[in-house]
Parts: structure tokens; C-alpha cells; sequence
């Protein structure tokens, strides 16, 4: 693997670490542990796991260091590499009819064109792996250090259409690391995107008995529907899945879920929210989402969210602090797929917050096409044309505006069009406020008086944050 021969340079040392204590420093490389080359971050982790250690480092000036280090069996280094995998990414060596990537206009920065495919990342960050990139190799890595869970895109056990939906003709037998996966006790979760007339009907019976048969290391598995967007010119011609057909699906799924649970304690296969919302069918309960294990695959938030506003309005309704006299006006800015349960929402906590007005608005994906319809896809430019649309017709839009984090790149204030907070808010003329998602952000975000917006030390955009103090 790159890198394994330099070894590995250090980009951080961390205060009353281990290395710190040894002499290790940033720029200095790691070379080995145990005697074993390092080829990536895994292999850092296993190898470091050992009470006892020989751990050698080559410095900024050549020389190369042998240290024995005792230390606690989960105690690493206290050191950060400048390649956090320690090996480069795996990308994807497919071509998805349903890939979203391939279906993105051109001129957006770079990072967005990049498939991965990487099996690290599963188990690091929760991505969805194809297994088409990987060896039998990869596979007894995974096995050996235990390396769980591992979420896998299924899409179809049919090892034929699989290589059809994949593009890839290797992709069916790689539906053998599966059973592999299982004998060793892996656990894994599923997804299948569901792609009409495709995969749907039969051939999701099938794929649901197939790998039921996984459990109950296999999990859970998820069924979404494909994303479309308007820039599909050349692909595999897609369409979206009716009202109808939604609650074809959702029988489907539901009808084997009790099936599961009796037997394994798991409902094992779940629909996402959108499924619910497109059949305009209210969402499960609670106990349905097994803890909800598919949560980042929309399977379940709009039902968490419910629960959550729902406990946060009782718990916030019984608090003197907000029930006062100020007036609060707000405007919310969601995506069309949860406005209605956003819309709903909202007139509950009017309802118990009676000095509270609230207006949400559903904005429009007129960058990606209408048939993109999540919060997390909208633009700034869609943000600020729509909002202040609303607002030239003679709509008020109230002291705010929130929004979604989720709308903004992780850990900075910049939407997918590269327009910064700070520019949105100069455009619209009124504090844009992202939330962080969760029942209690929502409703703390509307309601309290110490939700404030402040500049961040400077930094570009408002931060909305709780008072501690209560």
C-alpha cells in the first residue's frame, strides 16, 4: 500500500501523550510497529493494541528510533498522521445506473466528483461499500481484526442484474463476500437502492429472502429510492416511483418486518422516510426503526424528530424562563420532502408557545431539478432567490431565518455552490441560522432566548448555541 515503505509522516503530537513523552515530533515518520510494516490505519490500530510495543520512528534528521513502549491495551501514540487513512482512497470502478455523482452538473469543485469505494471508510465514517473493489485479502483483514460494522450497497442478490445496475461484470460474484462475512460474525448493515422496474418487485422479494438469511449479522438493510436529478442526459433512463407503487413497497417491506422480529428480535428491513411521505402514509412507530440503525439513510428521522419535538415541547412548556411575553417570529427553510412534517411541527409549538409565529418554507431545487427534494441538496443561490421571492410578494419573514446544517459542508459555513454563510446573509438581510438536527435544536432554536446569534470569533456566518445554564 502507498506509503508503507517511508513510512508514515506525523502532522500531529498530542500534549501528555505517549509520544510526546518519548520524543516523537511533528515531521518525524513512523515506520513500524511490532516489526510490521504499516499499510494503513488499520494496521496501525492492531498492531498498537498490544500491552507491549516496539515501535520504530525515523526523525526529521534520518536518524531512526527503536522504542519499547508498555503501555494500556487501547493506548495509541497520541499522534495524528497527514494522511489520515495512511494510504491513499479507494475510489468506485463502477457506473451505477442510480449513481448520483454521474448525474451532477459540471463547473462544481472538485472534492464533489469523487466516488469512493472504500472499505476503511465504512467502518471509519458509516459509507456504503459496492465490495467490487475488493480481494479476498481485503475480506480476511476484515475478519481478523474484527472490523464492524460494514455497510454494504447491495442493490440486488440477483448476481446477474447486479453486474447490469453495477456496470461492473464482477459485480455478482462478489455477492460471495457476503456469506463469508457471515460465517465469521461480521456485523453488517444493507442498502438497496430501489430503481423502478429494475430491481423492485420480485426482484426485491428475492433480494429480501437472500439475505435474511444473513441475520442476524446482517442487521438491518434499508431500501431507498433512487435519487434523479435533471442532469441525465446519456444515463440509464430512470423514473420516480408513484403514490401507488410507494405503498407497493412499503406493503412489501412491512409484511415480512413481523416475520423478522419474532424471530430474531429485529425488523430487519425498513423503508426510508421517503417512501412514507411520496404514499402519504404516516411513519412508523418509534419501535419499528430498531434503535434506528439506519438513521444517516433517512430511514426513521422524520419519525425521531416527531418523538423529539414532541418531548422537547413538553419538557420547555413546564420551564418558566419561556413563557413570556417577547414576541418571536421566524421563518424556516426546508427541503419539499420533510416541509410537511417541518410544517406540522411547527404548528404544535404555536400551539403551546402562543407569543411564537412561525412561517416554513419550502424551497424549491431548481439547481438539481425538482425531483431532488431533501434539505441537505439545496444550494445558496436557491436559498436566497426563494427567500427573497417570498419576501418581495409581501411575506414576512420574521427576526430569522433557519435552516438545516445539514445544507452547509461539515465543519464549515459553505453551501454546495460554494457560496459562504456570510454571503447569504448579506443577500437576504437577515441572520441565517443553521441548526443542527435533533427535536431539541428545533424547538431551542425558535423558542429560547439564550438560542442566540452571535458572530463565531470572527469567523464568517452566525453560530446558534444553547445557554448551558439551562
Amino acid at each position: 500500500m502507498a506509503g508503507c515503505l517511508k513510512g508514515h509522516k506525523i502532522s500531529m503530537v498530542y500534549p501528555d501523550s505517549i509520544a510526546m513523552e518519548l520524543g516523537i515530533e511533528v515531521g518525524d515518520y513512523l515506520l513500524e510497529v511490532n516489526g510490521h510494516k504499516i499499510g494503513d490505519v488499520f494496521d496501525y490500530r492492531y498492531y498498537m493494541k498490544d500491552e507491549y510495543v516496539l515501535v520504530l520512528i525515523r526523525k526529521s534528521n534520518g536518524e531512526e528510533w527503536e522504542l519499547e513502549i508498555e503501555k494500556d491495551y487501547d493506548d495509541d501514540l497520541g499522534v495524528e498522521f497527514e494522511n489520515s487513512l495512511m494510504s491513499d482512497y479507494k475510489s468506485c470502478s463502477n457506473k451505477c445506473i442510480f449513481c448520483f455523482i454521474d448525474q451532477m452538473p459540471p463547473g462544481m469543485r472538485e472534492t464533489l466528483y469523487f466516488k469512493d469505494d472504500d472499505s476503511r471508510l465504512s467502518f471509519l465514517q458509516g459509507n456504503y461499500i459496492t465490495l467490487t473493489n475488493m480481494k479476498m485479502e481485503d475480506v480476511e483483514r476484515i475478519t481478523k481484526m474484527n472490523l464492524a460494522p460494514i455497510n454494504i450497497s447491495v442493490q440486488t442478490t440477483n448476481p446477474e442484474l447486479r453486474c447490469k445496475m453495477l456496470h461492473n461484470r464482477f459485480a455478482g460474484d462478489k455477492l460471495k463476500f457476503l456469506q463469508i462475512l457471515y460465517e465469521n460474525h461480521v456485523e453488517m448493515n444493507g442498502q438497496i437502492v430501489l430503481c423502478k422496474g429494475v430491481n423492485d418487485g420480485e426482484e426485491l422479494k428475492r433480494s429480501i429472502d437472500d439475505l435474511s438469511k444473513l441475520l442476524p449479522f446482517m442487521r438491518s438493510v434499508s431500501v431507498v429510492p433512487a435519487g434523479i436529478t435533471k442532469y441525465r442526459e446519456g444515463l440509464y433512463p430512470l423514473e420516480l416511483f408513484s403514490a401507488e407503487e410507494s405503498r407497493n413497497v412499503i406493503d412489501l417491506i412491512e409484511s415480512r418486518q413481523k416475520e423478522f422480529f419474532d424471530e430474531y428480535g429485529l425488523h430487519f428491513i425498513h423503508a426510508s422516510d421517503e417512501w412514507y411521505i411520496n404514499a402519504d402514509l404516516p411513519f412508523p412507530d418509534s419501535e419499528r426503526y430498531d434503535g434506528y440503525i439506519q438513521l444517516e439513510n433517512g430511514v426513521g428521522m422524520m419519525r425521531l424528530l416527531i418523538d423529539e419535538v414532541m418531548e422537547a415541547i413538553d419538557y420547555y412548556s413546564s420551564k418558566d424562563d419561556f413563557n413570556n411575553d417577547s414576541k418571536i417570529n421566524v421563518t424556516i427553510a426546508t427541503g419539499k420532502l420533510p416541509y410537511t412534517t417541518i410544517n406540522m411541527l411547527s404548528k404544535k409549538v404555536m400551539e403551546v408557545f402562543d407569543n411564537v409565529n412561525i412561517k416554513v418554507l419550502d424551497i424549491r431545487n431548481a439547481f438539481f431539478g425538482e425531483t431532488i427534494t431533501v434539505t441537505g441538496l439545496i444550494i445558496g443561490k436557491d436559498l436566497v432567490d426563494q427567500v427573497c421571492a417570498y419576501r418581495d410578494a409581501g411575506n414576512e419573514l420574521g427576526d430569522r431565518i433557519l435552516i438545516s446544517s445539514s445544507m452547509l459542508r461539515t465543519g464549515e459555513e459553505v453551501f454546495l455552490d460554494d457560496l459562504t454563510l456570510s454571503e447569504v446573509i448579506e443577500a437576504i438581510g437577515l441572520p441565517v441560522v443553521p441548526v443542527e438536527s435533533g427535536g431539541d435544536a428545533f424547538v431551542r432554536s425558535i423558542i429560547d432566548c439564550n438560542y442566540k446569534m452571535e458572530r463565531d470569533n470572527g469567523t464568517e456566518g452566525y453560530i446558534a448555541y444553547n445557554n448551558p445554564e439551562n
